[in-house]
């Protein structure tokens, strides 16, 4: 018998070839991403408690807020729901992003994601289907509140298209808020630390948002952190759609706002979870 001596590739095709591999079109990148999501949906078809921070909470904390605060805030609850309403929703939905980063930490800890690293997907694509699913939450959430605002004797101003461009506008900027709270799942210890930092980040930004009272009842130097505020922006925002206003600074402010965090956060969670995962 005779061996039969292969010569090594050259460099140069090794390193085109690896170069081949390691390039995803955005079209690749776009179908993993929904394939991800679709995963993310069946999950939440299997654990229906997973919905109930987005079904029972938006009818609890409506409810609660237009009874027990529309006396003394608004003089009547009829008064105080075009105030109430949009808060709540932006409270509901936003508060519902902090899930993102505690659900992307479970799946962590589990060893999913080591999968899907060594998938030939783009990077990014196990992250992004995990943050695009979350929206179905979000809209859920949405919907509902608005639904039970309604029920209770809200009349948007605005209308439909108000109503719509609202919820669409919160939905956009939680899933935008949303890449902050998986970097934070990405690079937190456990699912607990990462609820707990979250939620006490976002508490206090939510109540002093204006939310739930007029800002101009609070002190000048609170009233001054809400210049640097999101949420005020978001809660502004949405009631000036809902309440017939229309599209204001404020609503510019936060898609600006939400374009400019998924540029600088989705870059520093897909580097963190390909560092960490």
């Amino acid at each position: 018998m005779t061996d039969t001596l292969v010569s090594p590739a050259p460099p140069q095709r090794v390193a085109a070839v690896r170069q081949a591999s390691n390039s995803v079109s955005p079209a690749a990148t776009v179908s993993a991403s929904l394939t991800m999501a679709y995963r993310g949906l069946l999950k939440i078809r299997h654990k229906p408690e997973q919905l109930f921070d987005v079904t029972i909470q938006p009818i609890l904390f409506t409810a609660l807020f237009a009874y027990i605060f529309g006396g003394a805030i608004g003089g009547s609850v009829q008064n105080y729901l075009p105030v109430l309403i949009p808060g709540i929703l932006v409270q509901t939905v936003v508060l519902t992003s902090v899930v993102t980063g505690t659900q992307l930490r479970e799946d962590m800890d589990k060893g999913v994601f080591d999968r899907f690293k060594s998938l030939p997907i783009a990077r990014i694509a196990a992250l992004a289907g995990a943050l695009i699913a979350d929206m179905v939450r979000y809209t859920l959430a949405t919907v509902l509140t608005v639904v039970v605002g309604l029920a209770i004797g809200y009349r948007p101003a605005g209308g439909v298209v108000g109503v719509v461009a609202a919820g669409v506008v919160i939905v956009l900027c939680s899933f935008a808020v949303s890449w902050i709270w998986a970097l934070v799942g990405v690079t937190g210890r456990s699912a607990a630390g990462v609820q707990g930092i979250s939620m006490m980040v976002m508490f206090p930004l939510t109540f002093m948002s204006g939310a739930f009272a007029p800002t101009s009842t609070m002190p000048g130097w609170m009233q001054a952190i809400n210049h640097a505020n999101p949420v005020y922006y978001m809660v502004n925002a949405c009631r000036d759609l809902m309440n017939g206003n229309g599209f204001g600074s404020s609503t510019v402010y936060s898609l600006l706002g939400a374009v400019a965090v998924i540029a600088v956060f989705a870059p520093l969670a897909v580097r963190a979870y390909m560092r960490r995962a």
